[in-house]
């Protein structure tokens, strides 16, 4: 197994401890009312919901079934946004293995007068980010904290994107109207002019108040976008089975300590190969640690230790994969846990060079990592099926916005829907000899 970095200012342990989330499937409520697996969704608003065309399978075009809700809010990320991300997937096996099947829908709601400061605050975690390590997120999702942060209130501002907080409330909403905590920018106005002199032309013109916004005044203003179609959002009668829902939990990966075991000196190890003259060779040990898939087998390790998790989460994480030999695999891996850049500090996954997700369809900002569906999932959505033939994904991957951004044509301080990136990783078909 591979070392891993340690956030614990614990000396003489025998675990490390990561900066990845992992939730846990439960039956008992937890302190997040939001997030789940299975069942059916809830909407940031509930009078507004996506348009129908965001709940078909674009293979069949036939209706999708519920994954996961997952609560998204990251207020140190996106001040003022109410975030919700939803993973959905198509039960007919015709449809399996094909682009398509799963889809991931991003819900947000941009308060009134959050979007300049949201980009500003993006821009300046950036060039923070290349000087000191990234915060870790979710430290006060139910008292979830690293054993060496026992400082740490459970109100910090890296606020569990999974959870509604310990307590059950929303984290503060620091540009909400009213209150100490109203946006200070909210009643500024643009300074005072002198009145013309006469005889002069009038232009009547109202400069921003943002440095972002006067480069736009001599900037072309944008095309108009085209009304996208909505459709109404299907009754739930409408929808195929759900899967049962299931209450998530969370806490913070710890790992075994690393440790680089020696093979003995007598050990001996027998390769069977089919027309191999020669045994226990160095060809041998070639071909034999050629065959294996080392990318699965860490996937496998790194799963194993805590096998009951069934999502991973790092906002600007990194991806576990599950294979680097699929289309999803070859894109990703040189920015995954395990890829070839793994030592580099990558906080992103970028789209350069042909690597990468693709960037946003809705405003061409870069995607980044955010969760994943771990084969866990499976064992906990199909818990009540009969039949043994299930899903067959190894694990699901979405990347989202990084900077979040809304539909154009949906107003701030309204909810609206975007489709975001999904990758699948499908469990390998044996193939016959």
């Amino acid at each position: 197994m591979p070392p891993f970095d340690s956030d614990s200012s614990d000396e003489g342990e025998d675990y490390t401890e990561t900066n990845t989330l992992l939730g846990y499937a439960s039956q008992s409520a937890s302190g997040d009312a939001i997030s789940h697996l299975g069942g059916f969704p809830a909407w940031i608003d509930e009078k507004t919901a996506p348009s129908g065309a965001l709940a078909k399978c674009k293979v069949c075009n036939g209706l999708l079934t519920l994954l996961l809700e997952l609560n998204g809010d990251l207020p140190e990320h996106f001040p003022g946004h109410e975030r919700r991300l939803y993973i959905w997937s198509c039960r007919r096996k015709t449809c399996r293995r094909k682009e398509g099947s799963v889809r991931g829908i991003r819900g947000v709601k941009v308060a009134k007068g959050c979007t300049d400061v949201a980009e500003n605050k993006l821009e300046k975690k950036e060039v923070e980010q290349e000087k000191e390590p990234q915060a870790r997120l979710g430290e006060s999702l139910f008292g979830v904290k690293s054993p060496g942060n026992t400082g740490v209130a459970a109100s910090s501002p890296f606020a569990n994107p999974f959870s509604v907080g310990s307590n059950g409330a929303s984290p503060v909403n620091p540009f909400a109207s009213g209150g100490a905590t109203a946006n200070p920018f909210a009643s500024a106005q643009p300074p005072s002019k002198p009145a013309p002199e006469e005889g002069k032309d009038v232009v009547l013109t109202t400069l921003p108040e943002t440095f972002a916004s006067k480069v736009r005044v001599s900037s072309p203003p944008p095309s108009a976008q085209p009304a996208r179609p909505h459709e109404p959002w299907p009754a739930d009668s409408d929808f195929p089975p759900a899967y049962p829902h299931h209450y998530l939990d969370a806490e913070y990966e710890t790992l075994d300590a690393p440790s680089n075991p020696q093979i003995p000196v007598n050990a001996r190890m027998d390769v069977d190969i089919e027309g191999s003259n020669n045994g226990g060779g160095k060809e041998d040990k070639e071909i034999f640690e050629s065959s294996l898939d080392k990318t699965f087998q860490k996937f496998a390790d790194r799963v194993g230790q805590n096998p009951e998790q069934v999502l991973r989460y790092e906002f600007q994480g990194k991806p576990l994969l599950y294979g680097d030999t699929d289309a999803v695999g070859k894109l990703l891996a040189a920015y995954s846990e395990h890829g070839s850049s793994s030592n580099a500090k990558v906080t992103t996954v970028r789209s350069k060079g042909g690597l990468g997700m693709p960037r946003c369809q809705n405003c061409g900002a870069e995607r980044v990592f955010e969760v994943q569906l771990t084969p866990h999932a499976i064992t906990e959505l199909e818990a009540e099926e009969m039949s043994i033939d299930g899903m067959e994904w190894g694990t699901i991957i979405f990347g989202t916005c990084s900077k979040d951004c809304k539909p154009s044509d949906v107003p701030e301080g309204e909810v609206g829907y975007v489709e975001d990136w999904i990758g699948v990783q499908w469990e390998e078909v044996a193939k016959n000899h």
